[in-house]
């Protein structure tokens, strides 16, 4: 019975803990593919006193540009600029950041948020007279694909622009959905009388997100003296500040789950020592060394061990997999940004729970079977 409760508990601790590293993972992955898909690792702009969001054009030299791009772990460039506008449909106005992308702008990061229509289709000749506006915005303006609104721009002198909607997309991030629209860079650089080589910023992705950092210090030292750089963990501070916060209460719910399992570890071995003191004083009597029947309760010990964390990886893993491929478990979009909840497969934190839980459990197995040695034989056969 002590067994049966040893190897329940055990198989529970690594079920939780698996599916808990699984859909955390899928979690933060998710709201990091969301931010990345409508705005880059790092953006690189001219230095400005001005905050708003419309940016002092500049030219990027080429070969600042080839240094930039020869960065090893620099994966794609594009060139953007952001000007803000009044969103105007029959009915409602809306205050929006038009940004302007050119061909350049990675569309594959982008598309899986396209709900309904299709992205903007660039002009040769001149601008694209195309949008795409979010779902939230589509909602409060009573828009759909295809109609047409105007874009009212506040600058001296007043203009404005006709335009459709070809797309609407939705990424369930408020800071987003709520504030920006896409359209042609060429349309903002005729409002602003920009040059056709001059962009609002420069946008890089990169390809390992765990050296950002290091990589941002590389383009530093390559961008020219008046310009100014702006990380994407700055900018969404507060989403990455709580994507921090979410890994340090799965460290701590992973430290609770292996504590209540060494305790029930340790309790099932010395129960095992006290149901077979009898044994343990006989075979002591005919003979048998400490180490001998050390290794007895060890494997037995590791037996349940084994069983419980095989069984908890192969119920998490395969709840995972379900989950994974169907998305059968869903989420209110509203509160947590996506319609399932999500799920990734971080192996190597799962090998790493897993080694880790062995080491400790093995170690922890030591201590109450150091108590055989101290079994006295006489006593250990009249104990009831």
């Amino acid at each position: 019975m002590v067994h049966r409760i040893a190897v329940i508990i055990i198989f529970l601790g690594f079920l939780l803990s698996i599916t808990s590293l699984c859909i955390l993972d899928g979690f933060k992955t998710k709201i990091r593919q969301k931010i990345f898909s409508f705005g880059a690792h790092i953006h690189l702009t001219k230095y400005d006193i001005d905050k708003s969001y419309e940016e002092s054009p500049f030219v990027i030299d080429s070969t600042v540009l080839d240094s930039i791009k020869a960065i090893a772990n620099i994966e794609h460039v594009q060139g953007v600029s952001h000007k803000p506008c009044l969103l105007k449909s029959s009915t409602e106005i809306q205050g929006v950041i038009l940004k302007g992308v050119g061909p350049d702008f990675d569309l594959n990061r982008f598309k899986e948020n396209i709900i309904e229509g299709s992205f903007i289709t660039f002009n040769d000749s001149t601008y694209s007279k195309q949008i795409v506006v979010s779902d939230k915005i589509a909602r409060k303006l009573t828009l759909k694909v295809g109609d047409s609104l105007l874009l009212y721009f506040v600058q001296n002198p007043p203009r404005f622009r006709k335009v459709s909607i070809s797309g609407i997309y939705q990424t369930g991030l408020e800071e987003l959905d709520e504030v920006f629209i896409i359209g042609d860079i060429k349309l903002n650089r005729t409002l602003s009388a920009w040059s056709p080589a001059e962009i609002g910023g420069l946008e890089m992705y990169v390809k390992d997100f765990n050296q950002l950092d290091s990589t941002a210090n590389q383009v530093y030292q390559r961008m020219d003296y008046d310009m100014q750089i702006q990380l994407i963990t700055d900018k969404y501070l507060q989403i990455f500040d709580w994507l921090n916060l979410l890994n340090r209460n799965v460290s701590i719910f992973l430290v609770l789950i292996m504590g209540v399992s060494s305790f029930v570890i340790i309790a099932t071995i010395i129960v095992m020592v006290m149901e077979r003191t009898p044994m343990i004083g006989l075979l002591k009597a005919f003979g048998t060394t400490n180490k001998k029947i050390s290794r007895i309760f060890l494997w037995n010990g590791f037996r349940i061990i084994l069983i419980g964390m095989l069984s908890g990886n192969i119920v998490a893993l395969g709840l995972c997999a379900l989950q994974y491929y169907t998305g059968i478990v869903p989420l209110d979009a509203e509160n947590y940004f996506m319609n399932s909840v999500p799920i990734a497969f971080p192996w190597f934190a799962i090998a790493a729970v897993n080694i880790g839980a062995v080491f400790i459990f093995i170690l922890i197995l030591i201590l109450p079977v150091r108590f055989i040695s101290r079994v006295s034989p006489v006593k250990a056969i009249k104990f009831n």
